[in-house]
């Protein structure tokens, strides 16, 4: 894969100011059309029916949208500047999770969600290449800074869906995120329109022809980055079913499912600061390998006992997500490098995830029970850890 991502200009202090509002914005939004749907399903079935063929689709369709439009970006940097590339994804976001609230069927609202979808899912693989380029001095720090504001983006939506449902509608619930997506583009149109008067041309680095195929550095983090979201989408789509299904009521489920992203925060600022002073981070994924482990073992055995330590613990697990995207930047010399490196482990990476919600639910179906489903979780945190061992080496990808 060519990464080569050609000649970027830095602007200034000022300017690097504005970059990093943009940067916490985007990372604002890459989440809310994902968590604000899943507590709302049996409302909005009301309107749209929302069968468990069709939830198990729904929890598909973030992974299956971020794999294909992840893995297409680093292609399309060759013919626009990543700024303008971030300012199309929030435009199209906003443009899908609007279009949506109109569908008159569900497989309109499917659609329209993929068009949402597919500019998040750009704006996953844009954010890691631009903090190197704008802070190459300050990845770590940065990338704790906007893996946290993904977390609230994450969490705050899945926390306020029913209340907000309940009073104004389904619609006015899943739509309004619509408006951080086009807040989130503002401050990239301004960078882009103060660029001339304020720029220092910098280059990036010379074309990254690695094949990713052929790294085992790349494979590592695809496949640790991939079985770390099959596991957290798969919990997005099927937690708040799986504790109704266990006697709790709706909005307790809701508010389980809010925690269990909000424990994202903590981690999304400690993690890359703690990793980013480690050699060789492995110790830490083999630690929130045996929460998720434990978490598991909780809600499959007593789901109704103890919920929220359960879902606490299973909630540490995504840890490894922070660390994934951490390695991108700290595994690659160069922006050119961290684009092809983050386009291919998060494409890939989704591609693998995206079976996660899919299967799970299907096995749910097949036995009506809910241990098969776990069962095959367990299995992928094995592969889990067989990735990150490569991953997790000082190696850089570029060296190959």
């Amino acid at each position: 894969m060519d990464g080569s991502l050609g000649l970027v200009t830095t602007p200034l202090f000022r300017g690097r100011v504005l970059v990093l509002f943009g940067i916490v914005l985007v990372a604002l939004t890459l989440r809310s059309a994902v968590t604000a749907v899943p507590p709302l399903v049996s409302t909005i079935s009301a309107e749209l029916p929302f069968p468990a063929a069709t939830v198990g689709v729904l929890g598909m369709l973030p992974t299956a949208a971020f794999a294909v439009f992840g893995f297409l970006t680093p292609f399309a940097v060759r013919w626009a500047s990543p700024e303008r590339l971030v300012i199309g994804a929030m435009l199209a976001a906003a443009a899908g999770q609007l279009l949506r609230l109109a569908a008159p069927s569900t497989g309109i609202f499917l659609a329209w969600s993929v068009l949402a979808l597919a500019g998040l899912g750009a704006g996953n693989v844009l954010l890691p290449p631009l903090v190197k380029q704008y802070f190459p001095e300050r990845v770590g720090l940065l990338t704790a800074v906007y893996v946290t504001a993904l977390s609230v983006g994450t969490a705050v939506p899945a926390q306020v869906a029913v209340p907000l449902a309940d009073a104004a509608g389904w619609r006015v619930a899943i739509g309004m995120w619509a408006g951080v997506s086009l807040l989130a583009a503002l401050p990239w149109v301004l960078a882009l329109t103060g660029r001339n008067r304020h720029a220092v041309a910098v280059p990036v680095g010379p074309p990254v022809r690695v094949s990713p195929w052929r790294s085992p550095l790349a494979l590592g983090l695809t496949l640790t980055f991939g079985c770390t979201s099959l596991n957290t989408y798969s919990m997005f789509a099927w937690l708040p079913g799986m504790l109704t299904d266990a006697g709790l009521d709706r909005g307790s489920a809701g508010t389980y499912l809010a925690l269990y992203a909000a424990l994202g925060l903590p981690l999304s600022l400690l993690v890359p600061l703690i990793a980013g002073r480690l050699a060789n981070p492995f110790p830490l994924v083999v630690f929130f390998v045996l929460c998720f482990v434990a978490g598991y073992l909780g809600l499959l055995l007593a789901p109704a006992t103890g919920t929220w330590i359960w879902v606490t613990l299973a909630g540490m697990g995504p840890g490894i997500f922070p660390l994934s995207l951490l390695l991108i930047n700290l595994r690659t010399r160069s922006r050119a490098g961290a684009g092809a490196l983050s386009g291919f482990s998060q494409g890939v990476g989704y591609a693998l995830a995206c079976t996660g919600p899919l299967l799970f639910g299907q096995l749910h179906e097949s036995t009506g029970r809910w241990l098969a489903p776990f069962l095959f979780l367990f299995g992928t945190l094995v592969l889990l850890l067989a990735g990150a061992y490569f991953a997790c080496r000082p190696r850089y990808f570029e060296d190959r």
